[in-house]
């Protein structure tokens, strides 16, 4: 195999892997796990700090992430209302509202098109003759805003599905018999 070809095919399986990951989460009945729940929460909080704080100086950039943050925290909430929650002596199950779960799905894979277009777009030498337009691509109020929407939604949808976990009531579980 031709070494040139081999990071490109390892580059669109770890894409495709991606993809089936997240169309994985955000259909059908999932299993509530709280751990990982909260490792997402705290990994989108932290990356949500660090952007806020370099993007503090350009109020386009700051205005642009709390606006899609805003919507994206509406969005969880409307998710959250629309999901279905089930207790059963397996454990705790949620399951998303599919037309929501695909909204969130399209904005997911419209963003990564658009940044895997723009790359390849870069690597044919054509993207920028100054490398100061390469950092404006990164800190463009779309971008910033699509990825505020997937911090609101999925941090509110988390931190939703958590309390109402936490609020139902664990089946009681059989004695055993001697």
């Amino acid at each position: 195999m031709d070494p040139h070809l081999l990071t490109p095919i390892l580059f669109a399986a770890l894409i495709a892997w991606g993809i089936f990951r997240r169309l994985r989460r955000s259909f059908g009945r999932q299993r509530i796990d709280a751990g990982r729940m909260w490792f997402r929460i705290g990994v989108f909080a932290l990356v949500s700090v660090l952007l806020l704080a370099a993007s503090v100086r350009d109020p386009r950039i700051l205005g642009a992430f709390i606006a899609g943050a805003a919507c994206g925290t509406a969005l969880g909430v409307v998710g959250l209302r629309h999901t279905q929650f089930e207790t059963t002596p397996e454990g705790r199950f949620y399951t998303p509202h599919t037309y929501i779960g695909l909204a969130v799905t399209a904005l997911f894979l419209g963003r990564l098109a658009y940044k895997i277009l723009f790359m390849l777009y870069a690597a044919h030498g054509t993207a920028f003759a100054d490398p100061n337009d390469a950092l404006a691509y990164q800190r463009n109020p779309l971008t910033l805003a699509v990825f505020g929407a997937l911090v609101g939604y999925y941090v509110s949808y988390y931190l939703g599905i958590l309390a109402k976990a936490k609020a139902s009531v664990p089946l009681a579980q059989p004695k055993p018999t001697d």
